[in-house]
């Protein structure tokens, strides 16, 4: 399951896609009220999305938060691993957080790890396929 940090990211970089160029900055409280997230909530998950590349900002009137890529060119799979860590379900089929299970001998002999490459690849293949302007339609 998503968690809440990831589905209010994802809504609110909807809204802020859908809200005209999405170059002209958005105030915090707007996009808390209008997509019904907690203010507080919101401004750290927006902060994040602005450290990792995502997000500009302008400070004072006319001040708020803009997105610095075109939708088009911002992946679903790309904020939700920026937002939510890995995509893959067990960390020995991660692709970008790769870590060896403790509980197996070895990923050949591991009954689950075939499985959920399966389901990685299948996910990615939707996720990488999906932009923020897709959100928006």
């Amino acid at each position: 399951m998503l968690s809440k940090k990831t589905k209010y990211g994802l809504k609110a970089l909807t809204y802020m896609a859908k809200k005209g160029d999405g170059r002209t900055p958005i105030l915090i409280a707007e996009i808390a009220e209008e997509e019904n997230i907690s203010k507080k909530f919101l401004e750290m998950i927006l902060l994040q999305l602005k450290n990792s590349g995502f997000l500009g900002s302008k400070k004072g009137k006319g001040g708020g938060y803009y997105l610095l890529k075109e939708p088009k060119d911002i992946t679903v799979a790309a904020l939700m691993r920026v937002l939510e860590g890995p995509i893959a379900m067990l960390p020995c089929v991660s692709l970008n957080f790769y870590e060896k299970c403790e509980d197996c001998r070895t990923e050949q002999e591991c009954s689950l790890n075939r499985v959920m490459v399966e389901v990685r690849d299948n996910t990615l293949r939707v996720l990488e396929n999906k932009t923020l302007a897709d959100l928006t339609n």
